[in-house]
């Protein structure tokens, strides 16, 4: 393979690892609630879908999740959890789309140096910043079935059978951020192993 294409297409890569992380990030339909109640024309108002910063509910009404201003001695101990795990979300992934920032420079650097080295160090950089995207994703779907388990708990089966809780595309979009992360880190690698390769064929080469 062509040095030129894999830098360029790992370059893509990380350029759309990012965009994605910023547009989940961004946007509120990560977990939907849809509420079908027979001959009911209102169903959608009660009908919900959130972020990781807001929560709308029905046509106009949006109410922000306050992740480090509500008082948490008036709680319950699953709402503290819950509270908790949000709050670890909304960090790790913000960090992860700056880490992402320092990633694609550091990654073009090592490109137009060709260094194997500084483009192993990069591959591993981006590697790296997946785990936090890994990890922001992972504990949302822990928050988000911590929640569920909690409104079945006051919900009666009657009124459960009639809600419909989904992941939404945002959720999908942090999911694809994080395999371009992968795929930007492994592009990397293949970089860094053709320069190695290129260099070998140098030196050997120049001995003859």
């Amino acid at each position: 393979m062509r040095y030129g294409m894999v830098v360029l297409a790992a370059g893509f890569s990380a350029c759309l690892s990012f965009s994605l992380l910023a547009v989940a990030i961004g946007t509120d339909y990560w977990y939907i609630i849809d509420v079908d109640k027979p001959n009911c024309t209102g169903s959608d108002e009660l009908s919900s879908h959130s972020g990781l910063w807001r929560i709308n509910e029905g046509a106009n009404m949006s109410t922000d999740i306050p992740s480090f201003t509500a008082n948490m001695s008036s709680l319950s101990e699953a709402e503290r959890d819950l509270r908790g795990l949000h709050k670890v979300v909304v960090i790790l992934l913000p960090l992860s789309l700056v880490l992402l920032v320092f990633g694609w420079i550091f990654g073009l650097v090592s490109s137009l140096a060709c260094s194997p080295n500084l483009l192993a160090g990069s591959a591993l950089y981006f590697l790296f910043c997946s785990l936090f995207t890994l990890s922001g994703v992972s504990i949302y779907i822990k928050h988000s079935n911590l929640a569920y388990a909690e409104f079945q708990r006051v919900v009666s089966p009657e009124n459960l059978a009639l809600v419909d809780v989904s992941f939404g595309w945002s959720f999908a979009t942090a999911w694809l951020s994080y395999s371009m992360e992968v795929a930007t880190g492994l592009l990397l690698m293949l970089a860094a192993r053709i320069t190695q390769i290129k260099g070998d064929s140098g030196v050997a080469i120049a001995m003859l």
